[in-house]
């Protein structure tokens, strides 16, 4: 009779040299992120010439830019639990599928009510597609190298945005701006037939949930070819949590850890908008070229990028709440730097700074929680910290406004603006204490469960 053998699928994974398979799971994600991001900055790349085509204002328009953050953060909200309770490839692959038809029919909008509410919802899909994405690369990634491969992977996401500047140039002078939502539904729509086919499903969702033993034996052998996985029984080191996904994140060991991550999101999401919203504006009022003033201010994704890989790096080898808290307070001086700068090289490099420091963390703090919470609420958790988040990203486009409305000195101004970012440090670092207490509180228990004298 064979032997039954148990088998902890992440210690699988940890145990084996990343695959190339598991690197498709990551340019899938990658490029899922990347539309994400390029139909997400879509909008203000089109609003120029809405505006002149439809002869409206500023303040007509800005409802195109807060309909569509709002439906990211209702689509955020909505679908991560939906990707804890029916798997993260389906909630995905509907996701990615529902902006891609959203994006396209914005296309055809003959009002600036149905281009709102179109908006709105292509938001809800973008706010589904990127914690799922997120969670899939963590769920597949050895620890080791997890924060690295996640990081990596919503690099996808500034590229995108930035990618979509190169495609409006071209595409707005030949086709209008129906033609860069034409591009950014049609390429979505593309990718979803290809997750369908390649994509797996967490393997570590479906040995929790018991579902499809024969999926996680095939999913497994692409990652190791040469395991036996016959008469294997496959479990990860968790237990089943029953009730709402979304109730569990204030379960009493990862509440304080909800609180801190929800407070970094909110505070690190306001000032990454606040600054990518109002810095060409900003720079443009000192007497530098809008032309310039845009390529000064295309440090800040450009610096992003970068800081999302090094922060990455450093959270696999260091505790990854000081790292954040660390990469928080860099960004701060840098925030800071902007409002003194002197000259254009000085002014670009504190830029790019701000840039490493604010995208680069937020990219960080996206790692974390995908690897903070269980697996049963692990979407739930991502989905709802970037939906808090959204909620900073609306306050701080409005802040932003109201900083310039008040005439501050740039020195002043950028002294506010740094403020929140010192709030995200101390919440990362408050985070990390908290869990560095909680570990030698269970490393003082007898197995017993009492606690030493």
């Amino acid at each position: 009779m064979a032997t039954i053998r148990t088998v902890d699928v992440q210690e699988f994974i940890n145990s084996h040299k990343l695959s190339p398979y598991q690197l498709l799971i990551v340019a899938l994600c990658f490029l899922t992120v990347a539309f994400d991001g390029f139909d997400t900055a879509s909008a203000g790349f089109i609003a120029p010439a809405i505006r002149k085509q439809w002869a409206l204002s500023a303040l007509q328009l800005a409802p195109v830019f807060g309909g569509g953050l709002f439906g990211l953060m209702v689509g955020a909200l909505l679908f991560g639990p939906l990707a804890d309770r029916f798997g993260r490839k389906p909630i995905l692959c509907l996701s990615v599928a529902f902006f891609g038809f959203m994006c396209l029919w914005s296309a055809y909008a003959t009002s600036l009510r149905e281009l709102i509410l179109l908006r709105f919802l292509t938001g809800l899909g973008l706010g589904g597609a990127m914690p799922t994405a997120v969670t899939m690369t963590s769920e597949f990634g050895p620890e080791k190298q997890r924060s690295l491969l996640v990081t990596s992977m919503f690099c996808g996401f500034t590229l995108g945005g930035s990618f979509g500047g190169v495609v409006a140039s071209q595409i707005i002078p030949v086709h209008g701006w129906q033609g860069v939502l034409l591009f950014g539904g049609a390429m979505p729509l593309v990718l979803v037939p290809v997750l369908v086919w390649l994509l797996p499903e967490s393997v570590r969702y479906l040995a929790l949930s018991g579902q499809k033993h024969e999926h996680v034996v095939s999913t497994l052998r692409r990652i190791a070819p040469q395991e036996v996985l016959d008469h294997t029984v496959f479990t990860v080191s968790e237990n089943k949590v029953t009730g709402s996904p979304v109730r569990n994140l204030f379960d009493s060991g990862v509440m304080v850890g909800t609180v801190c991550l929800w407070l970094t999101f909110f505070m690190s999401l306001l000032v990454y908008y606040l600054l990518t919203s109002w810095l060409p504006t900003v720079i443009s009022n000192t007497g530098i070229p809008l032309g310039m003033a845009a390529l000064v201010a295309a440090a800040l994704p450009l610096g992003s990028t970068v800081g999302a890989v090094l922060i990455g790096r450093l959270m696999d080898r260091h505790s990854p709440c000081l790292v954040l808290a660390s990469s928080y307070v860099v960004a701060a001086m840098f925030i800071l730097l902007i409002g003194v700068a002197s000259s254009l090289p000085m002014l670009v490099f504190a830029v790019f700074g701000a840039g490493l420091g604010t995208g680069g963390s937020q990219t960080g703090v996206n790692a974390m929680a995908a690897a903070y919470y269980p697996t049963s609420s692990r979407v739930s958790g991502v989905s709802w910290a970037l939906g808090i988040g959204r909620v900073g990203s609306i306050v701080g486009s409005l802040v932003g406004g109201v900083l310039l409305a008040m005439h501050l000195s740039l020195p002043i101004m950028f002294i506010l603006v740094a403020i929140p970012t010192f709030v995200a440090a101390l919440s990362m670092f408050g985070m990390g204490r908290h869990e560095a207490a909680l570990r030698s509180f269970e490393v003082a228990r007898t197995p017993s469960g009492s606690v030493k004298p």
